[in-house]
């Protein structure tokens, strides 16, 4: 049973950065894809980013330009990059990783932007 665990959530301002990490309990590697999701007040959990095995990236529209993932194998380790902020991104960000039907999930870490 994989383990994820989140971290580096925090209040920030408009416009700042923030860069969240999520170490598993063991290899990724046999992960093809992981991902971070989000889930903002009153929303449904939506798919921020995502990396395959082979570093192929996909990107909501929303963060775009702005949020950059990336994955090190070799210390199991998913990080997501934020930069320029904005209110709207304010959400719990879970850390997610697929292994054929199964998915495994983070507890999740908050991510606050606001003035």
């Amino acid at each position: 049973q994989t383990r994820l665990v989140e971290s580096g959530g925090g209040s920030v301002q408009p416009g700042e950065s923030l860069r969240l990490s999520c170490v598993a309990s063991g290899s990724i590697f046999r992960f093809n894809t992981m991902a971070w999701y989000r889930q903002g007040p009153g929303k449904q959990r939506e798919l921020v980013a995502s990396i395959t095995r082979g570093s192929t990236t996909t990107y909501a529209d929303s963060v775009k330009g702005r949020f950059t993932i990336s994955r090190d194998n070799a210390k199991n380790t998913l990080s997501l990059e934020m930069n320029s902020l904005k209110p709207e991104d304010t959400a719990v960000y879970y850390c997610n990783a697929k292994d054929g039907w199964i998915n495994y999930w983070g507890q999740g870490t908050q991510v606050t932007v606001s003035s």
